[in-house]
């Protein structure tokens, strides 16, 4: 699976209200499996190619519950 960064917003070491975002593709890199952005309140995943707002919503302290499960 490849990861990369589309962008880079951020002030050294802080994440900002924005995010980072993070687009998976297949191993080849052929096809977008989805995107990912972690802000400083939450993680939110979007499955192949949409717009913010329309991908699953988690708290950081949800994943973080989820991740110790």
């Amino acid at each position: 699976m490849q990861v990369k960064i589309k962008g880079f917003d951020v002030a050294p070491m802080e994440v900002r209200n924005a995010g980072v975002e993070f687009e998976v593709r297949s191993p080849d890199g052929a096809q977008q499996v989805g995107d990912l952005i972690l802000a400083k309140t939450r993680l939110e995943w979007f499955q192949g190619r949409t717009r913010r707002g329309n991908g699953v919503q988690k708290t950081r302290q949800e994943f973080i519950d989820w991740m110790n499960s």
